[in-house]
């Protein structure tokens, strides 16, 4: 919410299990703020959430008018870890964040 009231606070947004709404109350949506959002973000998200589904989450992310992209957890919750992905979940995250954040047009514009 911060970052969609003072878009030039952060370059990028990395978003872990975003809640998206309470569990078993999906009507009761926390996007009010993502029309505002004027920065590009990565949602990192289990296909099990109960804060949201990944259909849920892919509809969400059209109401950001930045660049998105989102990262579904197979098999994950709201916690992100399961015992299959302990061992390389952060990994995949940080290179999925690394990836999505690398923008050649904006680094040669710093020039």
């Amino acid at each position: 919410m911060l970052a969609a009231d003072e878009p030039g606070l952060v370059d990028r947004l990395l978003l872990l299990s975003y809640p998206l709404h309470p569990p078993q109350r999906p009507a009761e949506l926390r996007t009010g703020h993502f029309p505002r959002l004027q920065i590009p973000a990565l949602f990192v998200h289990g296909t099990r959430d109960g804060f949201g589904s990944i259909d849920e989450m892919t509809a969400a992310l059209q109401l950001i008018p930045a660049r998105t992209e989102l990262l579904p957890v197979t098999g994950a919750g709201h916690e992100l870890l399961t015992r299959r992905n302990r061992d390389e979940l952060s990994k995949t995250v940080v290179d999925a964040f690394r990836s999505f954040a690398y923008d050649p047009a904006a680094i040669a514009s710093r020039r």
